[in-house]
């Protein structure tokens, strides 16, 4: 069965870090684009920042030169560095593991910054 668990989450001041993780178990073989995204209460789904099978990344604009995205292709894994966090930034944060074939999302982690 596939699984994808989000972890990291909670809440911090303004300014500071967190670090999501996010754990794939059962993709078998295949290559992944994974990315995270986020939905703030009253907004739609949004996408933070993606990292192709080849490693090439991509950000929002929003959270360009305080996020960073990486990957462990052997354990499965993606990561979200969170920097210079700011309230706008309170959300549920979801993984995301996309293949030809598959479109896969975890159940999120509540990210909450206060001001």
């Amino acid at each position: 069965q596939v699984q994808l668990v989000e972890s990291g989450g909670g809440l911090v001041q303004a300014g500071g870090s967190l670090r999501l993780s996010c754990t794939a178990s059962g993709l078998g073989f295949g290559l992944y684009d994974r990315g995270w995204y986020r939905q703030a209460p009253g907004k739609e789904r949004e996408l933070v920042a993606r990292i192709n099978y080849a490693g090439t990344t991509a950000y929002a604009d929003s959270v360009k030169d305080r996020f960073t995205i990486s990957r462990d292709n052997a354990k499965n894994m993606v990561y979200l560095q969170m920097n210079s966090l700011k309230a706008e930034d309170t959300a549920v944060y979801y993984c995301n593991f996309e293949s030809r074939s598959r479109n896969l999302w975890g159940r999120g982690t509540q990210v909450t910054v206060s001001s």
